[in-house]
């Protein structure tokens, strides 16, 4: 009998081992979905949402969601253009500028910055919008980006232009600051920017919202001076952060289980929204969030206007919308009050998944249903062993 134990009790441990191997090689097959690759005439990034390659002095083939928006964005120094824009020359006929050289940083997990040999920079950010910055570094730019074959653009107002692919994913340019974008003679964009501005391309794969509507009023009217985009990637949360002004940094993180902490620290006193997207993996259920600033319990706004009006006022508010999307996701308008150095964090409950037989399973971790049964075959193996 203790033989025949023995024999199974050194089946299943094989078994184990094998099952373990598959398991965690499941578990980091996934992984380095956000990478950048060299290329022979530049350099690539392949992430999660985006993609683009850095040839010369250009940005190529960007894709937000597989679908490339834009074929090149280009920018230069204003002082540098043939004919400057601020001399008296119609951005509209603007087609194209020289660029100036540009070079590939990444950090894989989450964004790419591009630096230039002039004073302006770019920033891709590799959430569900495609988020791209240009900033113009302190020097008054020009920037030119050429639509993907097929796509549309139309000038909504001096500091929007939207435009469509042809596979019907929408995007816009926004003027954060001083300057100007429009639809210039080829059909393409071009802006004029500020020393002390920014142009940013926001994409959306699936569909525009009145929602993405709102928040591209509170990015091109300055009242908004950031995002942050929290999800799970891999089986890790990981955090986001885009900045739209020179005197704001904003650092996210899931600093507790069911808990994601944003630190904003600001030169300005005046108060300003922080927009987020948070993932149920990174707060739990989206559908009852707190949020508190500095360890105090902010208000939820009714409407957009309370939320607005908390600017300057006595206490911050927030309004969360909860996401239609399969992904389960809330966007949280986060009015702060005022600033320095101020400490936001929502938290919600936490969520669990059902089987089939109506209880709760784990639904991150490879290969548990199979390790558990595996346990309770060893387990069967040890007590035959010891009778």
């Amino acid at each position: 009998m203790k033989g025949s134990a023995t024999a199974v009790l050194l089946a299943v441990l094989v078994a184990a081992s094998a099952v373990t191997g598959s398991a965690a090689a499941a578990a980091t097959s996934g992984q380095g979905s956000t990478a950048m690759t060299d290329a022979q005439d530049g350099s690539a990034y392949a992430g999660t949402h985006v993609s683009f390659d850095v040839r010369d002095d250009a940005v190529v083939n960007y894709a937000v969601g597989g679908d490339t928006a834009l074929d090149s964005v280009t920018v230069q120094s204003e002082s540098e253009t043939s004919g400057s824009v601020g001399a008296g020359v119609d951005l509209s006929a603007v087609t194209n500028v020289r660029g100036s050289a540009l070079s590939l940083r990444s950090d894989v997990d989450v964004s790419a910055e591009i630096s230039t040999e002039g004073a302006a920079s770019m920033s891709a950010h590799d959430n569900d919008h495609g988020i791209l910055v240009v900033n113009a570094g302190g020097e008054d730019q020009v920037v030119v980006a050429n639509v993907s074959s097929g796509a549309t653009a139309e000038r909504k107002s001096d500091s929007r232009v939207e435009v469509t692919t042809a596979n019907g994913t929408e995007g816009t340019f926004i003027v954060v600051g001083n300057g100007s974008v429009t639809v210039n003679e080829a059909g393409d964009v071009s802006a004029d920017l500020d020393g002390d501005s920014r142009l940013v391309f926001r994409a959306y794969p699936d569909e525009k919202s009145e929602q993405s509507e709102q928040t591209e009023e509170y990015i091109a009217s300055g009242k908004a001076t950031g995002e942050v985009y929290v999800e799970q990637r891999d089986g890790e949360v990981v955090a986001d952060t885009v900045s739209y002004s020179e005197d704001t940094a904003i650092e996210a993180e899931q600093s507790a289980e069911d808990t994601v902490s944003v630190a904003v620290d600001r030169a300005q006193e005046e108060g300003k929204i922080v927009v987020t997207s948070v993932s149920e993996a990174a707060v739990g259920s989206v559908s009852d969030l707190a949020v508190t600033v500095d360890g105090e319990s902010a208000a939820e706004a009714s409407s957009y206007s309370e939320l607005e009006s908390a600017i300057g006022g006595d206490s911050s508010k927030y309004v969360v919308e909860q996401s239609s999307s399969a992904d389960a996701k809330a966007d949280v308008y986060v009015a702060v009050n005022h600033f320095s150095e101020r400490q936001i964090e929502m938290t919600g409950s936490e969520t669990t998944e059902s089987g089939d037989d109506g209880g709760e399973t784990g639904g991150d971790t490879p290969g548990f249903g199979v390790a558990a049964a595996l346990v309770a075959v060893l387990a069967a193996a040890l007590y035959a062993l010891r009778q």
